[in-house]
């Protein structure tokens, strides 16, 4: 983090901090916009039942209960988590397939929205990793069916969102379900869920411990457990990744599926995004609800802070009945990535405070004067406060200096209007119903910095 948070795992971030992360969901929810994505929030509670129903995440969830709680305010009965208490959601795609069913009726489909909320997640506090977090998510739905093409157009936006922050280069490392589970059961592996678990701890334990569980726990053989590892290694930055597949041998119906729809990704990656994506068989993604696109995206130089944006397809986690509703969706950890931008100081805020413009008091009587030009000043969009005493002048501009507040209002006894820009020490002449600042003044801007040497 940027500095110690009296609590951990809960960041709060000084004023100059969270114009950065203002910048960072400004420019989020823009990008979301453009490409036609509408924004909805759901509740920050669901029943432990709903939130258990897909991955095995029951340690990370943080049940509710009163504090001077009876047995039946208790998420936890005889060991076992109560289905119908409530907890909060530790993600929110989990909630979104909630709120599709609920309300299926008055949606558009394929629908097509973005969320950016808090959610909460029992993790040991690091950089990184927070028990309380912002993610900003984007996600398509459909009625019956939702055509592939989307997982096509979820990456390509996602690309376009984060070229547009102020971090590093990153890459969005993609694999297919169906190709990995195709190719699991191809070489005679028909727990592919288990499969899965395991190659998605390859770069916390090494090749050497996933074999080793692949034997111990899911009665691998040497060679399944190396074809398995084979397929993991293979990476590229275009559509050759097929022809590496197609080599090693194995044959499956599943596994002709994904790698046609993972070539149609990085196919139009390319294209679109040249340099952003790469097909990374690695990729496994825990939650068992994905079932063919998956993603996980890192920074350049920045790999240990881990995935900053992750997700998939998912064809089950949403239904009504034998009504089912397919997403693709695509989640930014955005309190990852500003603690990263603000520990590494990648980025920087122009000032502290959204103010441009501090009206000075030339005595107590004046004040409503100055309110008076203060409120001719917002009118035109410029932010502006006005000085609480009358001070002398000196102490007035040091208090915007403090501040960080570029420009201090005068008005002399014979109406008279000046700005003074205490950056440079010029002063004009100027009238309250014309005057503007500098465009670059006029609001916080926020800028990259030159980068930082990458934390390890």
């Amino acid at each position: 983090m940027a500095r110690t948070a009296s609590l951990s795992g809960f960041p709060e971030w000084l004023p100059e901090e969270r114009l950065v992360e203002l910048h960072v969901l400004d420019t989020l929810r823009r990008v979301f916009e453009l490409h036609g994505f509408a924004s909805i929030e759901t509740r920050a509670v669901e029943t432990v039942g709903q939130l258990l129903r897909k991955g095995e995440i029951d340690k990370e969830v943080y049940g509710l209960s009163r504090l001077q709680e009876d047995e039946s305010d208790n998420p936890v009965k005889g060991g076992k988590a109560d289905p119908n208490a409530l907890a909060l959601h530790f993600d929110l795609t989990v909630p979104f397939a909630r709120y599709v069913v609920e309300n299926a009726g008055y949606l558009p489909f394929p629908f097509r929205r973005y969320q950016i909320q808090k959610v909460w997640r029992g993790e040991r506090p690091q950089e990184g990793r927070a028990r309380e977090f912002t993610q900003a998510d984007i996600d398509v739905v459909g009625d019956g069916e939702l055509p592939f093409r989307y997982d096509v157009e979820i990456a390509l936006v996602i690309a376009e969102a984060l070229s547009a922050l102020p971090i590093p280069d990153f890459r969005l490392r993609i694999n297919n379900r169906k190709l990995a589970e195709g190719f699991y059961r191809g070489i005679g592996l028909d727990d592919t869920a288990g499969v899965l678990r395991s190659i998605d701890k390859l770069e916390k334990i090494g090749p050497d411990k996933v074999a080793e569980l692949l034997k111990s726990e899911l009665g691998a053989t040497d060679e399944q457990a190396q074809k398995a590892l084979q397929l993991a290694a293979i990476r590229t930055e275009d559509t050759s990744f097929v022809a590496q597949v197609r080599a090693l041998g194995v044959t499956n119906d599943l596994l002709d599926e994904g790698l046609d729809e993972l070539r149609q990704v990085i196919d139009a990656a390319v294209q679109r995004a040249p340099g952003k994506v790469v097909a990374d068989l690695s990729i496994a993604r825990g939650l068992d609800y994905y079932t063919g696109t998956v993603v996980e995206t890192v920074l350049v130089g920045h790999e240990q802070l881990g995935s900053i944006c992750s997700g998939g397809r998912y064809d089950a986690l949403a239904s009504k009945g034998n009504r089912k509703f397919p997403g693709v969706g695509l989640s930014i950890g955005v309190t990852r990535l500003v603690s990263r931008i603000l520990s590494q100081e990648l980025a920087k805020a122009s000032r502290s405070v959204p103010t441009a413009v501090l009206v000075a008091l030339t005595s107590d009587d004046s004040w409503g004067a100055a309110q008076d030009v203060a409120a001719q000043l917002r009118s035109r969009g410029i932010p502006t406060e006005v000085a609480a005493k009358a001070e002398k002048f000196g102490k007035q501009i040091k208090f915007a200096d403090k501040r960080g507040i570029p420009f201090v209002w005068f008005t002399d006894d014979d109406g008279t209007h000046q700005v003074k820009d205490i950056r440079t020490g010029e002063q004009v002449v100027a009238a309250p119903e014309t005057w503007i600042p500098p465009s670059e003044d006029l609001s916080v801007q926020v800028a990259a910095t030159a980068p930082a040497p990458a934390a390890v």
